[in-house]
């Protein structure tokens, strides 16, 4: 796909760290580009860096998603390119004993259920509703309508201590790749995904100096933690290199997460 004025783009969780980063790279190209997100103050600040637009958008809910992308679609068009980076994550352990006075606990279905309802269901709601409208498109000279990049973790494949739901809701991710690809290939549209490993987001921005050195060193090659240009670097080879389909993708440095 050829990435110029001429082509529109969504991403979601584009407010910070690697939808940010694509963000401002697809924009690089020339590419408009609606930045979804429930971050106000941050995604107003990008999408005015990048002469973007900002359209608040909670993916777990229906009518927020349909606003966001009507707004989006308003400004720049039907989207040619969806990339999903929304999501976010929690750690509990499936059942634990405490260790001050041996009570046991499981770990709370209503934590795990929303875990899912963002990473994987927020996702699927979000391209079903792209797709729908890249149906609308007439195919450009290569031949395509669109192209859809998401958002998936290493945990999919390797899964920490306390990821239960983290890693079900990425290995949902990966699981739904193929299938959408093969959903849409009669269309001309490729859907593709990412395995982050270690990423220098905000996210790990606050954590302490030492926890930080701990994560680069247990990168094998390079031993430091991902750059979200380095990702959005990916998701540009993803959307712009059209034999590129139904790939699932590690970007982790070769790194394979230990139990904890």
């Amino acid at each position: 796909m050829k990435l110029d004025s001429t082509v529109s783009a969504v991403v979601t969780g584009g407010a910070s760290g690697l939808g940010a980063a694509t963000a401002r790279a697809l924009a690089a190209k020339g590419v408009k580009v609606a930045i979804f997100d429930l971050q106000e103050e941050k995604g107003v600040a990008v999408a005015n860096e990048i002469g973007g637009v900002f359209c608040e958008c909670n993916v777990t809910d229906d009518a927020s998603v349909d606003a966001a992308f009507a707004k989006a679609r308003e400004a720049h068009g039907q989207e040619r390119i969806l990339v999903n980076c929304a999501g976010t994550g929690n750690a509990i352990k499936t059942a634990s004993r405490s260790k001050e006075d041996g009570s046991i606990k499981h770990f709370p279905l209503d934590a795990f259920n929303w875990i899912i309802q963002i990473n994987l269901v927020g996702t699927f709601r979000c391209i079903a509703r792209s797709a729908a409208g890249m149906l609308t498109l007439d195919p450009m000279a290569d031949g395509e309508r669109g192209a859809i990049v998401n958002t998936a973790s290493v945990a999919a494949e390797d899964g920490q201590i306390g990821q239960a739901a983290y890693s079900a809701s990425k290995g949902g991710v990966v699981g739904m790749t193929l299938p959408v690809a093969r959903d849409l290939a009669s269309e001309n549209i490729r859907v593709n995904t990412i395995l982050p490993g270690i990423f220098d987001t905000p996210l790990l921005g606050a954590a302490p100096q030492n926890v930080r050195d701990a994560l680069a060193a247990s990168v094998l090659n390079p031993k430091r933690l991902g750059n979200p240009d380095e990702y959005a670097n990916l998701a540009l080879c993803m959307i712009e290199n059209g034999y590129f389909n139904g790939e699932d993708v590690r970007l982790d440095g070769g790194i394979r997460m230990a139990p904890r």
